[in-house]
């Protein structure tokens, strides 16, 4: 069994627990932890030579899908080696879990909905079906540290229908033809030093009893975990199903925000998927919360421009390196943090980086980000380490008190998006804007116009300015406003 209990702490209802996932030949995960969400085998931004040296989170989570990109997937012609194809392809740091799911965190609406013996899946080349044998086949062959099971998920609306019923026969079947129809499939999975992790619907406890009784029953000894698509069910689970209680709990339900990462905490979850730091990173957002929550005046008290020790609660959860209000100022992204991006560089710089739209600033906001959501964690599990339940539960309402609920949008422009991160829905605008416009010469020559207007009223302090708005014109009509 890879994971381990440590403390729980079960107490006033509180089901939050400490522990250890060690897998074999990666670096040892402490819980309650997260896990890093990547794009086609990469975290956002971050080489793993930068992971390595600034980031301290334990894995990551990958999908199936992103590397399905042809009829012969090049991650099938990785020549043998010493360490997993997985890790070998992406070149991902082998300290490092890697966590394989069929598709990716938060998943692309796909155009119709799975089938009775098939997962419907979004590649960069658009829709397409995943049978459960060629999905266990993948998972034989590239070797992640954790794979999660198959599961019939809402494919356009995360709303509870008739379909319910159907969707917990259809993952018990899945998990079944998963665990069983491969001719000793656990056994080859576990000699690789692959573990499994169960799914479990976002459905009421009664609709998945007799799936939740299988995996108790028929499959406890060949799991390592359960990846929870719902979080609520949990003390059902708990109660009901004994020998589910000491596998590792995977959170596949995306929180949105710091206050939903306690909640999880406190219900019992021990790895978290966190997809909200890469979208704080590209909106150009530095994260800025602690737990427990600061208190105003202190040193290292972590809070946004413009927020003093007098100011009212709520605090902002995230910085918008965008604002003007950074252009000139030299301090770090928040202050008191100790991450290599607040330590080596300032706002202003990091907020010129934006707005010349440079690689780099999506990088150091990454690292930044990333550090804040691990020092968050760690946190977490000093408090419950020495503190009783009552005091953690009394950390988390002070936490929701002191800042806001929701992580801010951002206000500048970011990177590009792919078709398979992104699909729009009937109505909504691009989700790119356009790199080039089509020529129009009026427009330029009224810019012009106003532009030597401004010069004759302005007198000479504007003329440098005038002639680079004329740069794309003739150096006779420069000379001639001269």
């Amino acid at each position: 069994m890879p994971f381990r209990v440590l403390k729980d702490a079960l107490t006033d209802g509180l089901a939050a627990r400490l522990g250890r996932l060690s897998l074999p030949r990666r670096r040892p995960i402490e819980t309650p932890n997260f896990i890093a969400v990547a794009s086609r085998g990469v975290v956002p931004h971050l080489t793993p030579d930068n992971i390595t040296r600034h980031t301290s989170f334990g894995g990551a989570h990958m999908a199936l899908e992103d590397f399905l990109d042809k009829k012969e997937p090049a991650i099938l012609n990785v020549p043998p080696s010493q360490s997993k194809v997985l890790h070998s392809f992406t070149a991902f740091p082998q300290h490092l879990a890697t966590v394989l799911g069929p598709r990716r965190c938060p998943p692309v609406r796909t155009p119709s909905g799975n089938g009775s013996k098939s997962l419907t899946i979004w590649t960069s080349n658009g829709g397409a079906s995943l049978t459960i044998a060629e999905y266990a086949t993948y998972v034989e062959k590239l070797q992640p540290d954790i794979a999660v099971g198959p599961a019939d998920l809402f494919h356009t609306s995360p709303t509870p229908s008739k379909k319910l019923v159907r969707m917990a026969e259809r993952t018990e079947d899945w998990m079944d033809q998963f665990l069983l129809d491969g001719h000793g499939r656990p056994d080859r999975l576990r000699d690789a030093d692959v573990a499994i992790f169960a799914p479990v619907l976002s459905a009421p406890y009664p609709i998945q009893w007799q799936y939740l009784n299988s995996l108790a029953e028929d499959h406890a000894g060949h799991l390592s975990g359960l990846a929870l698509y719902g979080v609520d069910i949990l003390p059902e689970v708990t109660e009901n199903h004994e020998s589910l209680v000491p596998l590792a709990r995977l959170s596949m339900q995306l929180p949105p925000s710091p206050q939903d990462v306690l909640a999880q905490v406190a219900a019992g979850i021990d790895v978290c998927t966190i997809p909200f730091v890469n979208s704080a990173s590209d909106a150009g957002v530095a994260l800025a919360f602690q737990f427990p929550p600061p208190v105003a005046g202190v040193a290292g008290d972590l809070q946004g421009p413009g927020v003093t020790a007098a100011t009212a609660t709520p605090r902002p959860l995230g910085i918008d390196m965008w604002s003007p209000d950074h252009v000139t100022s030299p301090s770090p992204f928040v202050e008191g943090c100790p991450c290599y991006a607040c330590t080596k560089h300032h706002r202003a710089y990091v907020h010129h980086l934006l707005r010349a739209h440079e690689m780099l600033a999506w990088t150091l906001l990454q690292i930044h980000n990333h550090h804040v959501l691990s020092a968050f964690f760690e946190s977490i599990r000093c408090v419950l380490e020495t503190a009783p339940g009552a005091a953690f539960r009394e950390y988390v309402r002070s936490f929701a008190d002191t800042y806001e609920s929701e992580i801010p949008l951002g206000t500048g422009t970011r990177p590009r998006v792919r078709g398979y991160h992104f699909k729009s829905e009937g109505g909504e605008g691009k989700a790119n804007t356009p790199r080039w416009e089509k020529y129009d010469e009026n427009a330029q020559l009224t810019t012009a116009s106003n532009a030597h207007n401004q010069t004759e009223n302005g007198g000479d302090e504007h003329e440098g300015q005038w002639h680079a708005t004329l740069g794309c014109h003739s150096d006779a009509q420069q000379g001639s406003t001269k």
